[in-house]
């Protein structure tokens, strides 16, 4: 669910008024009886404001009713009315001030997002270099049109669809497609908008406007999964229609006993049900206070409340359950060279290039303290290797392709670099998305928290996703799926398995996290527009911050439960005690005050928590 953050904002000032409002009339109504000694315009000021604000909740209960949502507001109505109706209107007014300003409150746990949300929109590429007439002209991407000719430079987004009509290079589409390794580029090859270019220049045609190409589609996505909210019923509207049938029980045999309508003003006054308005927000609030806390940044109490029941945990695979970058899985040497020889020629040559696989490998082998060796005459063939002269022997590293005129029959689905000596295929060193080492544990904690289906949604091979499933304790997979296969296979998720979580990290996850019931993004280095389409934003590079989330989250709930529940008791005895007349209708409006204290002191233990070993 996308955080709509202007009309969350106007709800809150909305409410922030309102209180405003009714916190001055209460000031000036006890001037004008208590300092003026005028009581008949106190009472007509807090008659006419009780009407005014009971309309207004009522206005607002016909809303929620046609839209499927039920509440406490009934009950508090008719409280109000209640109370006016028999002359007690200082009971009314301390009603309408708990209610506004648990109203108030709740908006307050709604908002606490922590910052500003950005739009997705603004991460779109804004400008393109096209080529009119042998010049560059910088414009804006809308103003490009099909079959236009586009320079992308190095590091530069690719502004919209295309191909490459000029240059060779490697393009980074892990955003776009999960696939962490980069993709080489040639003449006619297609490029996505939203992918970042490598190290070389491009020339592509254009082929799709900006509006039609895969960013834009992306961002298309997000709204529509926002604008798609699964129902779920909120903690305190749960308990609201049975407590109200009680509380109506209750002061209808209290009017029949005592034949005076008092009696059901002051039942129904103890029974106004500020437990329900006031004591779940602030437990919310103080779990999303835990929460950061811990690096777990929730924006909305809704969100705590399904992920406190969640049934399914999807993943991402690239950034997500791995790291995100390349590490050296294998060194396997085909002649006499050691794998330590082998190494030492591949970490020296490809010191001189920027490729990413280049980089990872000498990484690597600066952290294994490789033997750098010398060359001459060094060359760099732009997506294809290296190749460099030492001892008169002809050393090559890159692609099978490059290093060799030959067609070994090698049998490696994993990314690799090759080396050759005098075009002799001498060995090659493979790369892996190394797995998080707390991804097992991750959902070994899942499980223990009640969350008995995980699944994994990827854009990188069936092969490989499945083997990193296998590891991590992950059964359900389906692999090479784009943005819009990832939505659909949330869509089918039965309700059985409802709320369900989906944890993303890349721009391309980012129409899942909002389409999910709790969308949660490993903000910490994934892409700002999945942080922006979630839920859940994850500030630590610590994938258990997901488990955490569900602990914290369960703790909150049992909480807000118990504050809810100990309130309401307190309130079922008040009035059983008021049904006996001994309770008048001011007293029984001031005991809300300890109603209320009891409930959010019990609330706000939710900020504590259970106390757990440290993640």
């Amino acid at each position: 669910m996308i955080l709509n953050t202007s009309e969350q904002g106007e709800d809150y000032m909305k409410q922030y008024n309102k209180l405003g409002i009714i916190l001055g009339i209460g000031i000036v109504t006890v001037i004008i009886q208590f300092v003026l000694g005028q009581q008949l315009p106190a009472r007509i000021i807090i008659t006419l404001t009780g009407i005014v604000f009971a309309l207004l909740m009522l206005k607002e209960m016909i809303k929620a009713l046609r839209s499927g949502d039920y509440g406490v507001d009934l009950l508090a109505i008719t409280a109000i009315v209640a109370t006016l109706a028999v002359g007690e209107y200082w009971a009314a007014m301390i009603i309408l001030i708990m209610l506004i300003g648990g109203d108030s409150l709740e908006e307050y746990a709604a908002k606490k997002a922590g910052s500003e949300l950005k739009s997705l929109v603004d991460n779109s590429p804004q400008i393109a270099h096209r080529i009119v007439k042998q010049q560059q002209d910088d414009v804006k991407v809308a103003a490009v049109l099909i079959d236009d000719h586009l320079v992308i430079k190095p590091g530069e987004i690719i502004p919209v669809d295309g191909h490459v009509i000029q240059g060779q290079g490697n393009v980074d589409e892990s955003s776009l497609t999960g696939e962490s390794r980069p993709v080489s580029k040639q003449v006619d090859d297609k490029l996505l908008s939203g992918a970042i270019n490598g190290d070389t220049v491009l020339v592509m045609q254009v082929d799709k406007l900006a509006k039609d190409s895969q960013y834009q589609q992306l961002v298309k996505l997000v709204k529509i999964a926002g604008n798609s909210p699964s129902h779920f019923v909120r903690l305190a509207d749960r308990y609201a229609v049975p407590f109200t049938l009680v509380t109506y029980l209750i002061a209808g045999i209290a009017w029949f006993l005592a034949k005076d309508p008092v009696r059901f003003a002051e039942v129904l006054v103890v029974a106004s049900p500020c437990p329900l308005i006031l004591a779940a927000p602030v437990a919310m609030v103080s779990g999303m206070s835990r929460s950061s806390r811990n690096g777990i940044v929730v924006k909305t109490g809704d969100v705590i409340e399904k992920l406190a029941t969640a049934q399914t945990a999807i993943f991402d695979k690239t950034g997500t359950i791995t790291k995100g970058y390349l590490t050296v899985a294998q060194i396997k040497s085909l002649t006499e060279l050691t794998p330590t020889e082998l190494l030492s020629l591949a970490v020296s040559l490809e010191q001189n290039s920027n490729h990413i696989l280049a980089r990872s490998l000498v990484k690597y082998g600066q952290d294994n303290h490789v033997e750098l060796q010398s060359f001459t005459d060094v060359s760099e063939i732009v997506g294809q290797g290296l190749a460099a002269k030492q001892n008169e022997k002809l050393i090559k590293v890159g692609k099978l392709s490059f290093v060799t005129a030959a067609n070994p029959k090698l049998d490696i689905q994993q990314t690799a670099v090759y080396l050759s000596v005098d075009h002799k295929l001498c060995g090659y060193v493979t790369f892996t998305d190394e797995i998080r080492p707390e991804a097992e544990l991750t959902m070994r904690q899942l499980k223990q928290y009640g969350v008995k289906h995980l699944m994994m949604l990827t854009g990188d091979q069936n092969t490989t996703a499945q083997s990193v499933a296998q590891k991590v304790g992950i059964s359900d997979v389906q692999a090479n799926l784009l943005p819009q296969g990832k939505i659909t296979a949330i869509k089918n998720l039965t309700e059985a398995r409802r709320p369900a979580i989906m944890v993303g990290d890349g721009v391309n996850d980012a129409p899942s996290l909002a389409m999910a019931d709790v969308g949660i993004a490993m903000g910490a280095h994934g892409s700002s527009a999945a942080s922006e389409s979630a839920d859940v934003v994850i500030l630590k590079d610590d994938l258990r911050r997901v488990a955490k989330a569900v602990e914290i989250s369960q703790n909150t709930m049992r909480v807000a439960k118990q504050a809810v529940l100990i309130g309401l008791f307190i309130c079922v005895l008040l009035m059983l005690i008021a049904t006996t007349g001994i309770l008048p209708a001011l007293v029984g409006a001031m005991m809300q005050e300890i109603i209320d204290t009891v409930s959010i002191l019990w609330a706000l233990r939710a900020r504590g928590g259970q106390r757990h070993r440290a993640l």
